[in-house]
């Protein structure tokens, strides 16, 4: 990476040398200037060699970078643009830079509410206007799942500003099992997305466990300036890392679980693993594996199980089996009574 950037750096140097057209440029002219460039911009007093300037030439001349600089020598020892208008900052977009850029800003586009991205709402509307210049017209070659009626997500600047300045909140929240709207003091940590939704992780007071709040349970929000925030030292990574979701159940402890997976799924599990802790313990004839992860159970990983439906089989600990053949148990009887 470092040698890519003084390579940059002296590429843009030349470059800024050869526009200058009120003098002459010789190699050792130029060998100079990218010595001088280097010392100001890394601090190093390396002198740039005759061999690695006459080579950024020969590549700035080329494709290779897209340059296709029209560097020329005349009189035999001095170098100049054949274009006087040339420079490396203003070459054309190629095809592939249109696309990637009209995908970039398509999805950067989806936070433009978000204040964290206040400061390059102006660049995207500037690269959609290079962009729509260029080429009009171009269909997205990446889709991405969201979801334009997930309630909430107004809130999520809101709470974003909330937990930079240590703010705390006064939330009035509606859980799917409760029946009336709470009001309650919170501590926001963290803003965390999982499965196309976003949830508010902190805490109501010091003696009470680290909660999540899905955004689109969300009914409103005020603040509590009398209060002071709390300062914690809450790890998210540390958190997370035995669970899958955003269910911590505090006071479990990870454990093994081997799971029986079949031929047609076994290539999706191993090149997308289930957790992180997932191992290979053995491949059979059939092309099924075994594999195991190390976690805490909760609700969003027996969700992942049984959406595979009869191509998993859970092997161990028996209290996950016992569950799962519950729940599938219970679905059959639900299929077997509508069809009475």
């Amino acid at each position: 990476m470092a040698q890519n950037k003084n390579a940059l750096i002296r590429y843009k140097t030349i470059d800024k040398c050869l526009q200058n057209h009120y003098r002459t440029w010789t190699l050792e002219d130029l060998m100079e200037a990218c010595s001088d460039a280097l010392y100001e911009y890394e601090g190093k007093e390396t002198s740039v060699s005759k061999r690695t300037v006459q080579l950024d030439i020969q590549l700035m001349r080329s494709e290779k970078l897209g340059y296709n600089a029209p560097i020329v020598v005349y009189d035999k020892k001095f170098y100049k643009y054949e274009d006087d208008e040339y420079t490396i900052t203003d070459i054309p977009l190629t095809e592939t830079d249109i696309n990637i850029l009209t995908e970039t800003v398509s999805m950067l586009k989806q936070f433009k509410d978000f204040s964290l991205f206040n400061d390059v709402s102006d660049i995207l509307q500037r690269l959609e206007d290079k962009i729509y210049a260029e080429k009009s017209h171009t269909q997205p070659v990446i889709h991405l799942d969201k979801n334009d009626k997930l309630k909430g997500l107004h809130f999520l600047d809101e709470i974003y500003q909330a937990i930079i300045k240590k703010v705390v909140l006064v939330i009035t929240y509606k859980s799917f099992k409760s029946r009336e709207e709470q009001q309650f003091i919170f501590h926001p940590f963290i803003l965390k997305e999982f499965n196309n939704r976003w949830f508010l992780i902190g805490r109501k007071k010091q003696s009470q466990p680290i909660t999540n709040l899905a955004l689109d349970r969300i009914i409103s929000i005020d603040y509590d300036f009398n209060i002071p925030y709390l300062e914690d030292t809450f790890n998210p990574e540390q958190f997370y890392r035995n669970v899958i979701g955003v269910t911590v159940n505090e006071g479990l402890r990870p454990q093994r679980i081997e799971v029986w997976i079949d031929r047609i799924n076994a290539p999706y599990v191993i090149t997308k693993p289930l957790h992180h802790s997932q191992r290979l313990i053995k491949t059979n004839e059939d092309g099924s594996v075994i594999v195991h992860v190390f976690l805490i159970v909760n609700y969003e990983f027996e969700r992942i199980l049984l959406g595979f439906g009869n191509g998993l089989e859970v092997l161990r600990p028996e209290p996950l089996r016992n569950r799962m053949r519950k729940i599938l148990n219970d679905a059959v009887l639900r299929y077997e009574k509508e069809n009475e």
